[in-house]
């Protein structure tokens, strides 16, 4: 027997705005604005990375000429 699972918040409302109908092209507006939401929040997630551990363009080319494909190379 499956286990169910509550809704969350923003499920809730989603499945509120979904109620109404809406377009093919309402939906589609809707998906682009909540993927360039969460695309914005992982870039300020990334950002305060950078920031935090000082990271720079440099360290990102001197990333990319490296060769691990283990978990404990350094």
């Amino acid at each position: 027997m499956e286990q169910q699972t509550a809704l969350n918040n923003l499920q809730l409302e989603l499945l509120k705005l979904y109620s109404n109908g809406i377009s093919e092209q309402q939906l589609f507006e809707i998906k682009l604005l909540l993927a360039r939401y969460f695309a914005e929040k992982a870039t300020e997630a990334m950002d305060k990375i950078w920031d935090e551990q000082d990271l720079t363009a440099e360290t990102m080319v001197e990333w990319s000429h490296e060769h691990c494909r283990i978990k404990s190379c350094s």
